[in-house]
């Protein structure tokens, strides 16, 4: 199953260590499991947005590992990929590019000429071959519709393909440099929050989180003085405020770090699906590894 990991400590920078080849329950050991790409976005001083991705998996390149170790922003977004649709190639690699904006999936979704068809000349935001960037882009698109706001774009794309294309899931994460927004659509996956004040609960720790089941690790020195917000698929340690999000919740975290989480699509999808119903290699890649 693809991993989504995103961490918030706006308004200040800091850095994050992203153990991929060093720690036994490292991202390096999860793509062993998820070996189809990894990647990481991030924002520069300046607020442009950055990705480094690689098609193969995190323990095969070095060089991604070497970059990840010395990333400093507002807001990261991490992605372990299992394909269910596209080729191994960095242009279907997590995290994606849009308007200024990273997104990170999982899910399955099919029936894509539909959704290309919808996005009519948007299609063209699209460089690659996955249902994940082409629900990107007509969250794009939604949110230009919506005077720039990512919560209804994400709301009304999302309210879209439940009611009109068989859906999996719709699990995501986007980013900017000041904000976060996740959606968990419908129960199929979990995704979970963890407010964090400076220090952690007991004031003077540094951040070090990794998945119980060696998922991922991810340290901040920076973190013991400075309060952030984390979205994962699963508990990345013991805390016991990390909170799941409700099925159709869409939770969007602020510059100052406030918390906001509201029902956005109470409806189950018209067309869900179930294991059964995908391709032996989207099945394989929405299977908890």
């Amino acid at each position: 199953m693809c991993r989504l990991f995103a961490l918030s400590s706006s308004p200040q920078r800091t850095r994050a260590t992203f153990w991929l080849l060093d720690a036994p329950d490292s991202l390096r050991e999860q793509s062993r499991r998820d070996p189809d790409g990894t990647g990481l976005g991030y924002f520069g001083p300046e607020g442009t947005p950055r990705v480094h991705k690689s098609a193969i998996a995190a323990y095969q390149d070095r060089a991604f590992a070497q970059e990840a170790r010395q990333v400093a922003s507002t807001t990261f977004l991490a992605h372990v990929r299992y394909a269910s649709t596209g080729g191994l190639d960095s242009r279907n690699t997590h995290p994606f590019q849009q308007d200024g904006r990273l997104f990170a999936h999982n899910g399955v979704i099919e029936e894509l000429d539909r959704l290309d068809a919808r996005l009519g000349p948007d299609r063209n935001l699209v460089h690659g071959d996955t249902d994940s960037e082409r629900f990107f882009a007509l969250i794009t698109r939604e949110t230009a519709a919506h005077g720039g706001d990512v919560a209804a774009g994400i709301e009304y794309a999302a309210r879209w393909i439940a009611r009109n294309l068989p859906v999996y899931a719709l699990n995501l994460i986007i980013a900017t440099r000041d904000g976060l927004w996740a959606l968990r659509y419908p129960d199929t996956h979990e995704l979970h929050v963890l407010r964090r004040p400076a220090g952690g609960p007991h004031g003077d720790r540094h951040f070090d989180h990794s998945g119980a089941a060696g998922r991922m690790r991810v340290h901040s020195g920076d973190l013991a003085t400075v309060p952030s917000v984390v979205i994962a698929s699963e508990r990345m340690d013991d805390s016991p405020h990390w909170r799941p999000l409700a099925p159709g919740e869409l939770l969007h975290i602020g510059p100052d770090l406030a918390v906001n989480g509201r029902i956005a699509l109470p409806e189950e999808p018209v067309h869900r699906l179930t294991l059964s119903d995908l391709r032996p290699q989207a099945a394989a890649s929405q299977t908890a590894r």
